[in-house]
């Protein structure tokens, strides 16, 4: 979930830089692509040490 809540940083941060107003954190996650979870499903695979 770090990432997800990195990626909503920065995220906020452009949103704020063109004066936007940014969703929130659930619907953010919510509007991820499969192709997103699925890099992120990944990437905790190989920090836990699993095979893919």
């Amino acid at each position: 979930m770090t990432m997800y809540q990195e990626g909503y940083q920065i995220y906020r941060e452009k949103c704020e830089q063109f004066g936007l107003e940014p969703v929130n954190f659930r619907y953010y996650v919510i509007q991820l692509s499969q192709e997103q979870l699925d890099a992120y499903n990944e990437q905790a695979r190989v920090k836990k040490g699993m095979q893919p």
